[in-house]
């Protein structure tokens, strides 16, 4: 379906025509050394601006979108890992933590998201940002019955802290729209309905 052209993706649109000769665009951590070719993200972010409404209203378009491939975090058991090991897919990066009561309550429906469109092309990243042991963000699994989702554990918070550096993360909890290019394309800080058609609609066409 064509992008319907409104004044807030007309503004989009214009940013993609202005940014997009920009060629390298630098990663969250900055340097040289991060640079990577985003260049196909200023559409993806411009397209996705057209489906955030509804419950997705909150969601805005990220102005100049930033590779995050390097954001590290460890799997359940123990095991680091880094967003550029998911490279090829879209992503729904999510931080969370058990002491954020938005968090936990937004936490069955990433769950609901995750089993109705996870596979090949999309994948919902949930990383709980409780410092320390990740023991209290597994027991609140197993008590809330979180299944699909894969347990994912930054004890540090440093995760949070390099999306707050790059202007994405201004508190708890916060979600990240993450390109098969491993690019960030938007951001939602603050709770969402995340089984909700609006969000069903915009993940898919993330993933497109």
């Amino acid at each position: 379906m064509p992008l319907r052209l409104n004044a807030r993706n007309a503004a989009v649109l214009a940013l993609v025509a202005a940014l997009a000769g920009a060629g390298a665009i630098y990663g969250i951590g900055g340097g040289k050394g991060n640079a990577i070719a985003c260049g196909n993200s200023f559409g993806k972010a411009a397209e996705l601006a057209g489906l955030m409404r509804g419950d997705m209203a909150a969601m805005r378009p990220v102005r100049q979108p930033v590779a995050v491939g390097e954001l590290a975090f460890n799997d359940e058991a123990g095991r680091r890992h880094t967003l550029g090991s998911l490279a090829g897919k879209a992503l729904l990066l999510n931080l969370w933590a058990t002491w954020c009561p938005p968090c936990r309550a937004e936490m069955p429906a990433l769950d609901a998201l995750q089993k109705e469109m996870g596979g090949r092309r999309f994948e919902v990243v949930a990383v709980s940002v409780d410092l320390g042991s990740p023991d209290k963000p597994k027991r609140f699994y197993a008590e809330t019955g979180i299944a699909s989702l894969a347990f994912r554990h930054d004890g540090t918070m440093e995760i949070f802290n390099r999306l707050k550096r790059a202007g994405l993360g201004l508190g708890m909890p916060v979600s990240v729209l993450v390109d098969a290019e491993g690019c960030a394309v938007g951001v939602l800080n603050g709770p969402a309905e995340w089984a909700s058609p609006a969000a069903i609609a915009l993940m898919g066409a993330l993933a497109k």
